[in-house]
């Protein structure tokens, strides 16, 4: 195994990679409209899926869970010619994605830690609080994702997609640092 793939990714080639197809998404929404920006969307989903795993010969869950639901609603969206389902998307995604950590924690399951392991340790405590956070943001971002795309024009939902939605989770992230500060493993340790 080379010494590249036992490497993990940066994250400045994560946050590109994760960034990447929805970047292109848009400005191929802005050159050809909703059909090409779905087919540009489901190459560069594919094509950053690859890349992550050439780089660290392994997928990440939420990578491929996103890239399977862009590739099943994408592929929905050209053969049906209907924007619909692309537009539908981030409310599965999102609904699944909250779904998936309030099922772990009925089950003592912390799926929140595969998410965000690499960056930090917290006791059990603090996973849970953060599992239930993040889980009720998603729900919030799958009903705000209804909003948008049910009463605004196309070319609104796909800047908001794009413009509003990555500020929003950047914004809900930062907030949670004083919990993860709180219940940080290393820091505690360390007073």
């Amino acid at each position: 195994m080379s010494e590249m793939s036992k490497q993990r990714q940066s994250p400045l080639l994560k946050l590109a990679l994760d960034l990447g197809p929805l970047i292109l998404f848009f400005a191929a929404f802005k050159f050809g409209g909703i059909f090409a920006a779905t087919a540009v969307f489901m190459a560069a989903s594919v094509v950053s899926l690859g890349i992550g795993y050439a780089m660290t010969r392994k997928i990440s869950p939420m990578p491929l869970v996103t890239a399977i639901i862009v590739l099943l609603f994408g592929g929905l969206t050209l053969y049906l010619k209907n924007d619909t389902f692309i537009k539908m998307k981030p409310t599965v995604l999102y609904a699944i994605f909250g779904a998936i950590l309030l099922g772990g924690l009925a089950f003592n399951r912390l799926f929140i830690k595969a998410v965000f392991a690499q960056a930090f340790e917290l006791d059990e405590v603090g996973w849970r609080k953060l599992t239930w956070r993040w889980s009720f943001f998603a729900f919030a971002l799958a009903a705000l994702n209804e909003i948008i795309w049910r009463n605004f024009p196309t070319n609104i939902w796909v800047d908001f997609k794009v413009w509003a939605i990555i500020p929003l989770i950047m914004l809900f992230a930062l907030a949670q640092t004083p919990l993860v500060m709180k219940h940080e493993i290393g820091k505690k340790d360390e007073a």
